[in-house]
């Protein structure tokens, strides 16, 4: 399944992408691992969410007196949480948005979808480009050859001085061969990474996607995939730009933008060799995203569910709403089991209409909803006390979807779906040919 070759040594000056991107963003040369540069990002993103993105509003204000900003379209501010419940508290929160991007005229994005999706389609996530947002799952833009990194409470010093100083982080390496099985896809391969290398295997480092199994690899699922990276400890995931990447790249690009490769022999901590082919559903227990938790899925199943959840910024595309209805067709939610499916933004959200996917979940008895946040941090139609739900969402420790009481599993739009369908934990590839 894997084979791991340890740490190889740089030739000459070769790069890998992360450095080359990075590099470009101090306007150096060269960078390497462990150097600490002050970077200037492209791009600079948050979502607002109250007690964070108000306070540090009001921080760059109030405490450091920036009442204009040189660029304001580097400025990147989504509205795509709390949207579910349409009550004052919500419109007050996105009111503090509004106006601050009024002030500095800087453009709020809102109701199009979840922002990490968003800004991929509004042609932010470019090959080459390098963004920052407090929330770590900007990783997912890395599916463009773009790096994103969460920084968390530091985005304020690149809102407030236009640069932040980083540690210039290593690379592993992941070289992929072969194809997903039917039944399996991304987040199977995501759990099967953090079963190998641990929760912290990948700690302070780029995942890097290579090979032949990447490259056949969708946009979709590159985003998923890298969208689920922190949960090894890195700081960040990506795909060097094929073909793939660039012609979506040249059919949404807002600006001129700089593909970025890595070089022969660039220096990786590790390489790990993973057969897709060989890969098999997995299941993430209640508690955390740990290696410990991620069994195969038979080893799991049986397990009673009483939700489903299909959706979240590492799920939810195209890709996945299809696998659900690929399962769904024919066959309706078990009776007691709520399955509830949130389109990553609202153009996959029409696109899935089009293509008549929505229609088979609704036959189906699943709940299709507004492309938001809500769902998946547990605001809207939160879990009660003693149930158990098998989620596609980003997380699932206590509380993250509701009631502390609660539990949930985590596992790819096949299993959730084949879950739905049984009224119990299973594995896709019994309904899956």
């Amino acid at each position: 399944m894997s084979d791991v070759t340890q740490a190889t040594a740089t030739t000459g000056t070769a790069l890998t992408v992360t450095e080359k991107i990075l590099a470009r963003a101090a306007s150096l040369g060269e960078v390497r691992p462990g150097q600490n540069h002050p970077f200037r990002p492209d791009y600079m993103v948050a979502y607002d969410f109250p007690g964070y993105t108000d306070l540090m509003f009001k921080q760059m204000h109030d405490d450091f007196g920036i009442t204009e900003v040189d660029d304001p379209e580097r400025y990147l501010v989504f509205i795509d949480h709390m949207l579910s419940n349409r009550n004052e508290r919500e419109e007050e929160v996105h009111d503090v948005t509004r106006r601050w991007g009024e002030f500095y005229g800087i453009t709020v994005h809102e109701g199009r979808g979840i922002g990490h999706q968003v800004a991929a389609e509004l042609g932010y996530a470019l090959p080459g480009k390098f963004l920052i947002h407090f929330d770590g799952h900007i990783s997912g833009l890395g599916a463009f050859g773009a790096l994103g990194w969460g920084v968390r409470r530091d985005l304020l010093e690149a809102w407030v001085s236009g640069r932040i100083f980083l540690d210039v982080p290593a690379s592993m390496r992941f070289h992929l061969t072969g194809s997903f099985a039917p039944g399996v896809d991304n987040r199977d391969l995501i759990h099967e990474i953090i079963s190998r290398v641990g929760a912290d295997g990948c700690a302070h480092q780029v995942m890097e996607f290579t090979g032949p199994g990447a490259e056949n690899m969708s946009i979709g699922r590159r985003q998923g995939l890298c969208g689920m990276a922190m949960f090894t400890g890195a700081v960040s995931a990506i795909f060097n730009p094929d073909e793939t990447a660039l012609e979506y790249a040249r059919r949404v690009a807002r600006t001129e933008f700089e593909p970025l490769t890595s070089d022969p022999g660039a220096a990786y901590t590790a390489t790990h060799e993973i057969d897709l082919d060989a890969l098999r559903p997995r299941v993430v227990l209640p508690g955390s995203a740990r290696s410990a938790n991620t069994l195969g899925v038979d080893e799991a199943a049986g397990t009673p569910i009483t939700r489903a959840f299909i959706g979240s910024c590492a799920s939810g595309r195209i890709e996945d709403i299809r696998a659900a209805a690929e399962v769904l067709r024919g066959r309706r939610v078990a009776p007691g089991v709520q399955l509830n499916v949130v389109p990553t933004s609202q153009l996959i959200h029409r696109q899935a209409e089009e293509e008549g996917l929505l229609d088979v979940l609704r036959e189906a008895g699943a709940n299709v909803a507004i492309s938001s946040c809500d769902f998946c941090f547990g605001y809207a139609r939160p879990l009660q006390p003693g149930e158990k739900c098998i989620s596609t969402g980003v997380l699932n420790i206590s509380g993250r979807m509701g009631s502390t009481d609660a539990d949930i599993y985590m596992g790819s739009a096949y299993t959730v779906a084949a879950s739905a369908v049984s009224g119990r934990i299973t594995d896709p590839r019994e309904v899956v040919k």
